[in-house]
């Protein structure tokens, strides 16, 4: 009996990367996907799409690896933290040993040709085969016809024939398509990646430069509030909603960081991730007082929940035009 192929894909839960799939699965190729998840960025949409369209997935959390391509990455940033090629190239090495241990035949993913001008240009397409480590092994079906052969192909166990050539941004070969397999809801392309968002980015940046070490409940903290820069070992974030309130206690960690909070007025919840001296903490205090539905220029209750300690400060605010300038 002939061998049946495998084919190991790298799903964002666009509908790029459920088009890839299908393509290859009308072909007979036995498809699964494989998505990774850090805090700049879910599994969600590639959860959704397995269950959709009933291909199983694998999900793979890669913060450590992650954060240390990150810091350095071989190709820079784009426009704000966002290592793309070098993401994508990573991203590829780890499922080419995915691929390897279970028995993959080869790799595949919704990537077209030129629909991004950085991440998807030939040459950048180049790049994350060569640094992967499966140079060869990498089919991308939507566009295969306007790329390199590759190794399966060669070895007769893709159908070239039944692969596309599309390129450029138009999606609307992609939606035609998706009418003939019946995909009819499907998300809107990109956004996805905090990286790429320069409010997230700066933060990013500002913790890289204060912090050596940091656990992923931090990273996610900075998705949330204001963030401020009181000095070189003091960072305050002032909740913005309720919901902002909610995920700073969330993420926050109770045995290293400090919470203030007004005592019988509604107000922001105030976070110091590394605690503070009590000067800052006192004027912390002052900027949740400032940020609340107060009167101005009368004295309110704070509570402080510290690690070493829980008190009660009297203290009037701060307005939050005076304090922009440590904002981050």
């Amino acid at each position: 009996m002939k061998k049946k192929v495998r084919a190991l894909g790298l799903c964002s839960g666009g509908l790029d990367s459920i088009l890839s799939a299908l393509l290859l699965r009308k072909q007979g190729i036995e498809t699964e996907w494989i998505t990774f998840e850090t805090p700049f960025f879910s599994s969600e949409k590639a959860r959704r799409a397995a269950a959709m369209t009933g291909l199983p997935i694998t999900v793979r959390n890669i913060t450590p690896v992650y954060l240390e391509m990150l810091k350095n990455p071989r190709c820079g940033y784009g426009q704000h933290l966002n290592p793309c090629m070098d993401c994508h190239a990573l991203m590829f090495r780890l499922a080419g040993n995915i691929m390897q241990e279970q028995g993959f035949d080869f790799l595949f993913s919704g990537e077209v040709l030129g629909q991004r001008p950085m991440s998807q240009t030939r040459p950048s397409l180049r790049y994350v085969e060569k640094h992967s480590g499966v140079d060869g092994y990498i089919l991308r079906p939507l566009s295969a016809k306007r790329l390199p052969e590759t190794v399966p192909e060669k070895a007769g166990l893709v159908n070239r024939e039944l692969l596309l050539g599309l390129a450029g941004r138009s999606r609307k070969p992609q939606m035609e398509l998706a009418e003939t397999f019946g995909i009819r809801e499907y998300p809107n392309p990109g956004g996805g990646c905090l990286l790429t968002d320069k409010g997230y980015s700066d933060r990013l940046r500002d913790l890289f430069a204060h912090q050596n070490d940091y656990t992923e409940n931090a990273l996610c903290l900075l998705r949330y509030g204001r963030h401020f820069r009181l000095d070189e070992h003091t960072k305050m974030i002032v909740g913005r909603t309720q919901q902002d309130n909610e995920n700073l206690i969330k993420y926050h960690d109770p045995l290293s960081e400090t919470v203030i909070r007004m005592r019988n007025i509604p107000g922001p919840l105030v976070l110091l991730p590394e605690g503070g001296a009590e000067d800052k903490i006192f004027f912390a205090a002052s900027v949740c007082v400032g940020y609340s539905k107060a009167p101005k220029h009368e004295l309110c209750e704070v509570t402080i929940a510290a690690p070493d300690r829980r008190q009660i400060l009297q203290v009037m605010g701060i307005p939050p035009d005076e304090v922009k300038g440590f904002l981050i």
